[in-house]
């Protein structure tokens, strides 16, 4: 049913309790929209040493140009009128970098991603073991909105993105880690040691541009070639900056999942300290500090979104799904949670 303007806008408003909100958990048709893609690979894959000059061709130069201070969208702020000519020498004097460090291989980008059977469960995402889809080796809670922002009325979360345990649908969820490198902090502290602050900073800000990329490629390349639903995709950098690729990929502390907590879900799922050496802090930090890891959506209308506030029978609800206690709950939770829950 769609909103008037008016409905809509009168919708962005209202706050659900979570059972009301449950109800208005995105559904699609799974006879007649859902069809089954079986990945080519299930399991979990590792990539050493990947190629630094293939990822720097997916580098997005924008937030590289934010780091310094300078606002504008690569390429044109380098033409922009204010910041062209400083946006111009930083560009040259990151290329001269970018090329020491594939050159004498100053980072080594490591990572691994995984693809297994899944369904959904209420707000929870189930991963099996395997085909046979009899035992859960993971069960991953996911939040769900509370306030309606969206058109059509959907109160939205994650796991409505995953066909339910009971749809009779096979559907997978995938996860991934990557660091652009474990050299980073070292350069950067060589370069402190000489004074040299502008290459301390350079290099951090390049580090994190390539983690960016590498996470770029590697869902690339699950889309097309390991869970194969886009094998004949073609997209211009623009385009995949843009996200105009089928499926998303959100990360743990992020607007859609905002329990930094789900990292340690991914870790284990993975495998991530034992296989390519990433780990989390007491605070969920990852270390290396470039380092980003998330969660493989494939549904076609799967998109990003923010959970915004959630109230305290949500906070209760995820605190007894996830074992946890309430006021630690709290606390992970406390940027989520509604005023008078605080």
């Amino acid at each position: 049913m769609k909103h008037t303007m008016d409905q809509a806008l009168q919708s962005t408003q209202q706050f659900l309790p979570l059972r009301d909100a449950r109800k208005r958990r995105f559904h699609y048709n799974y006879e007649q929209d859902a069809i089954e893609i079986i990945p080519t690979m299930t399991g979990i894959k590792v990539f050493e040493d990947y190629d630094l000059e293939v990822l720097r061709r997916y580098i997005d130069w924008t937030p590289f140009f934010r780091g310094w201070g300078l606002t504008g969208t690569y390429p044109r702020i380098l033409q922009k009128e204010k910041v062209g000519r400083e946006a111009t020498r930083l560009f040259g004097e990151a290329r001269q970098m970018l090329n020491q460090i594939i050159r004498d291989k100053l980072l080594t980008p490591k990572g691994v991603i995984g693809i297994f059977p899944a369904n959904s469960q209420g707000d929870d995402i189930l991963i099996f073991s395997d085909e046979s889809r009899q035992q859960v080796i993971e069960r991953i809670p996911m939040l769900r909105q509370q306030q309606l922002v969206d058109h059509q009325g959907y109160a939205l979360s994650l796991s409505d993105y995953v066909a339910p345990v009971d749809s009779g649908i096979r559907d997978y969820l995938g996860g991934f880690a990557v660091t652009s490198g474990f050299e980073t902090e070292n350069l950067v502290q060589r370069f402190k040691q000489v004074g040299d602050d502008f290459n301390s900073v350079m290099i951090r800000l390049l580090a994190d541009r390539l983690v960016e990329a590498f996470a770029e490629v590697l869902h690339k390349q699950v889309r097309k070639h390991y869970w194969a639903y886009e094998p004949y995709e073609e997209l211009s950098m623009e385009e995949l900056i843009r996200e105009k690729y089928k499926g998303i990929r959100p990360a743990p502390g992020y607007p859609a999942c905002p329990d930094h907590n789900l990292k340690a879900y991914l870790f284990d799922l993975l495998g991530v300290e034992q296989r390519i050496g990433i780990t989390l802090t007491q605070s969920l930090v990852m270390d290396p500090a470039s380092s980003v890891a998330g969660f493989y959506m494939a549904h076609d209308l799967s998109r990003y979104f923010g959970i915004k506030k959630i109230g305290l029978d949500q906070l209760e609800d995820y605190a007894r799904r996830t074992h946890t206690d309430l006021e630690q709950a709290r606390k992970w939770l406390a940027p989520s949670l509604e005023e008078s829950v605080n």
